[in-house]
């Protein structure tokens, strides 16, 4: 049976990159794994935000069910069974290397062996005030945090280190299977590159086709998410680094899925081994005015999903809608053992190629609003539910940007989409819940 090795990169909105169809950012290992492999052009996260997404992949369930709405760690449970502890017990051989950031710290997940290079602090983000509503008032700081830094890269390469070192020493003598969880912070900002990284986009220093005149950008939440981190504040030059930046940031991930991918040859464990690249979430990186994640836009909710392996077929290309709860049934289905069937999501292996009645859910509970939302993606419909805002409804295929608001023209379908949601979850209860949690988390800030 297949091992699995899992590369999950750190906000990366999948339209950059050439699998997805840029014009020139340069990812030619995940051109490589899509040609050997399936590509899923409608991938989602869990949530937009590091913690609530991470979790919610590596609990199996739903950010609301655990409660987990930011970054903040006050208040968290931490009783949630990992999938590694279940691989584990199973006897695969499950590893976790790189960022955790999760409800609970890396060593205290359950895989049999991690290796996490960055420490977690005690607090995390506290600037999660939703009523009153927080600004962020030194956040505008942030544009100014991009260019040469090699150190930038130091805690990836050493998890990508690590990682070979695992491929070629241990995996090799092992008789069970195993999966290998490897996560890398970029190309989440700062986005500080190297020298030769940073020469290879000197034209992609441009800015967003769409900004503050589109009717999106107007939407309350885009309103306040921009208010949370000042953007108004970022200068064309910050904008136009930023995004060469991010390029640059892009492409050393992909020289990371490479290099892990000629050790796999390396060891021998490449033929019988199911990679797959992915990410936590996307990034805005100027579309509306609006930077990082923090929103259900495609931009920031939407992250690259692509497979190679024995259990895959090679070049595929699957608009059936998934995220990354169907990324993890995947390690399960991969190593052949069995899954919590209360568990959120269905193994990749098995997803049709195109399933228009197919719903896929995401969510947003953390800082920069100050109400929650929720997202259903059907078909080529998509449908933001939100809590004291007006709704949103989108037809994806015809407006891939989502520049034009459909949701008074297409009633039923917005009423269908609705009720989809209605099936998961109440959202206006689970609004009030998150209110209520994030206020108690705030009375026990230290």
């Amino acid at each position: 049976m297949p091992n699995m090795l899992l590369l999950i990169s750190d906000e990366h909105n999948p339209l950059y990159s050439s699998v997805y169809g840029h014009d020139f950012v340069q990812t030619p290992a995940m051109d490589t794994l899509a040609q050997n492999g399936v590509v899923y052009e409608n991938a989602y996260c869990p949530s937009p935000l590091c913690m609530p997404s991470r979790s919610a992949f590596i609990s199996g369930r739903r950010a609301h069910q655990i409660q987990v709405y930011n970054n903040c760690r006050i208040g968290i449970s931490s009783h949630y069974p990992s999938y590694g502890s279940l691989l584990a017990k199973q006897g695969i051989n499950s590893v976790h290397i790189g960022k955790s950031h999760v409800y609970a710290p890396g060593d205290k997940l359950g895989f049999q062996d991690t290796k996490c290079l960055s420490k977690d602090d005690t607090e995390g983000d506290t600037e999660i005030g939703r009523h009153p509503f927080r600004v962020r008032t030194d956040a505008a700081k942030r544009a100014t945090k991009f260019g040469i830094q090699p150190a930038n890269l130091t805690i990836d390469l050493g998890s990508i280190s690590a990682s070979i070192d695992w491929l070629l020493n241990t995996a090799p003598l092992l008789e069970n299977p195993w999966t290998l969880t490897v996560n890398l912070n970029h190309p989440h900002f700062p986005h500080y590159t190297s020298r030769d990284l940073w020469d290879l986009y000197p034209q992609a220093g441009d800015l967003p086709n769409y900004g503050l005149n589109q009717e999106t950008a107007n939407h309350p939440r885009a309103r306040e998410v921009r208010e949370h981190f000042q953007t108004d504040k970022f200068t064309e030059e910050q904008v136009r680094g930023q995004r060469r930046g991010y390029l640059a940031c892009v492409t050393f991930v992909d020289r990371q899925l490479r290099r892990l991918i000629e050790t796999l040859k390396v060891s021998g464990e490449y033929d019988k081994t199911n990679i797959i690249y992915t990410s936590d979430h996307g990034e805005m990186l100027g579309k509306f005015g609006m930077w990082w994640k923090c929103s259900l836009y495609e931009d920031s909710c939407r992250i690259p999903c692509i497979a190679s392996g024995p259990d895959f077929s090679s070049q595929l290309k699957v608009s059936t809608p998934v995220d990354l709860h169907d990324v993890q049934a995947s390690l399960f289905r991969s190593v052949r053992v069995d899954r919590p069937s209360q568990w959120i999501g269905e193994p990749l292996q098995s997803i049709p190629v195109n399933d228009n009645n197919r719903v896929v859910f995401s969510e947003y509970h953390g800082h920069g609003v100050r109400e929650s939302a929720f997202m259903i993606r059907k078909g080529h419909w998509k449908y933001l539910h939100h809590i004291g805002a007006p709704h949103q409804l989108f037809d994806i295929n015809r407006d891939p940007d989502e520049l034009c608001n459909v949701y008074k023209k297409y009633r039923e379908v917005a009423a269908d989409l609705e009720n989809e949601l209605r099936l998961i979850c109440d959202p206006e209860k689970e609004n009030d819940r998150a209110n209520d949690f994030i206020t108690a988390q705030l009375a026990m800030k230290t």
